[in-house]
């Protein structure tokens, strides 16, 4: 399925010195992102916000890309349109996929407060951006004469009502400039339980028209909430649907930073089980360690390679954040003990169903069986403080296990390669508070 790059992080303009320079420097690492093995870049919202100093959260004018100057500047606080759209051909050119942030519950930065006749309360609800597309008064908010209210608010910021056919109409059309002029390839829909999953469908099902070629958006929503919540807003987002939208894993982020950060976590609960997204939806989820929200509420600060470890071996379409990567330094390219390497093992040995082969409290040995591309793998998983293993029977007769990425917290030794018998056995091990990911030759 690929691997996608969370390429951003909050205030990472000022925090990285690169105020109106982000999208630029997202360009420069296109190519080396791409020769480790990374298929699609996922980007902050990019048009104007209440502030040109934002991160696109509170959106102002959906179709000002950094090219009309209101809220403080021209420019967004990533870059201009130009520089967005020439990231956007950078990545096609290299074979990569670019995900829009699609932030359409709420809106801020209203030119002129104005009454709601339904409640007589007084609502920023006057929007007049320069675009002059999306115009907006208090008929296209809650509460509306379509509808009271839907599933949530943002904050105070003025609630869109996605029942009044203007706006639904309106945020069609602007899903559809996204892929066909802007040339995005699909969307993370921000905050899905603030408006209806027949919304996200109506933009799924939509059929983008790009150099004479029909394509459907790849689509994945956060539903931030349990395995049965975001399982009911699949279902609901997915009824009848010809492309079907995905969601991220939050449940499984929880079980991974206990793993990281909670001491006598048992391995046992890496198991995926009926009932969890991973296991009921592997097709629809998609799997992450940290993102821009969750890492400033309760982000994981030890040992975070073991759940990289988990989810670029294991089912669901992986997400790496920017600053794991890049600012903490977690990528260790031209190394295996790092995430560019699982990156590489994801892609090229991935492939088929999981299967659980060994899970204790301190070892955990999952193996992928393959496919006609990939030819399957074996995890390691180690919680213990020395070097761990157990005789796994595989489904390798007679056949190497090539070691292809490894990692101790404290201890520097390799495992070695291991031959599996005439029934697939083998002993297989993981150094201390480590992994080890084993493939057949």
């Amino acid at each position: 399925m690929g691997v996608m790059l969370q390429a951003f992080y909050w205030d990472c303009p000022i925090v990285e010195s690169c105020e109106y320079k982000w999208w630029e420097k997202i360009k420069n690492q296109i190519p080396a992102l791409q020769k480790v093995g990374f298929t699609a870049l996922w980007l902050p919202p990019a048009g104007k916000a209440a502030s040109c100093k934002s991160m696109g959260y509170d959106p102002y004018d959906y179709y000002d890309l950094g090219e009309i100057d209101q809220k403080g500047g021209k420019a967004t606080w990533f870059g201009s349109k130009a520089d967005l759209l020439d990231l956007i051909k950078t990545a096609h050119d290299h074979g990569m996929q670019v995900y829009a942030d699609m932030v359409f519950n709420h809106n801020s930065g209203g030119d002129a407060e104005e009454p709601n006749p339904i409640d007589s309360k007084m609502r920023w609800t006057r929007f007049r951006p320069e675009s002059g597309k999306f115009l907006r008064d208090w008929s296209h908010f809650h509460p509306s004469l379509y509808e009271q209210w839907d599933g949530a608010m943002f904050g105070e910021m003025p609630d869109l009502c996605h029942r009044n056919p203007l706006v639904y109409t309106e945020l069609i059309k602007y899903a559809k400039w996204l892929l066909e002029t802007i040339e995005f390839d699909g969307f993370r829909y921000d905050m899905v339980k603030g408006y209806g999953g027949w919304m996200v469908r109506a933009i799924q099902e939509l059929r983008a028209l790009r150099d004479g070629k029909v394509f459907k958006p790849f689509g994945v929503g956060e539903c931030w909430d349990n395995d049965r919540t975001i399982e009911d807003w699949l279902n609901e987002a997915n009824a009848w649907s010809d492309n079907p939208v995905n969601a991220f894993d939050f449940p499984l982020r929880d079980r991974l930073y206990s793993l990281c950060e909670s001491f006598g976590f048992s391995l046992r609960n890496l198991v995926p089980r009926p009932g969890q997204l991973m296991y009921d939806h592997p097709l629809r989820t998609v799997t992450f360690v940290e993102n821009h929200d969750i890492t400033r509420d309760k982000p994981i600060i030890h040992d975070k390679l073991l759940a990289y470890a988990y989810i670029l071996t294991h089912e669901g379409y992986p997400c790496v954040f920017w600053q794991d990567y890049f600012s903490w330094e977690l990528a260790q390219q031209g190394t295996r003990t790092g995430i560019a390497a699982l990156v590489q093992v994801h892609e090229k040995y991935a492939g088929g169903d999981t299967r659980i082969l060994y899970a204790d409290d301190d070892l955990y040995v999952m193996q992928r069986d393959g496919n006609d591309a990939q030819c399957g793998l074996v995890l390691v998983l180690n919680n213990r403080g020395n070097w761990n293993g157990a005789w796994i029977q595989t489904r390798w007769t007679d056949r190497l296990l090539s070691l292809q990425a490894w990692w101790s917290s404290n201890d520097n030794g390799i495992a070695e390669d291991k031959m599996t018998n005439a029934s697939g056995w083998t002993e297989l091990w993981a150094p201390p508070r480590g992994y080890a990911v084993y493939v057949p030759q």
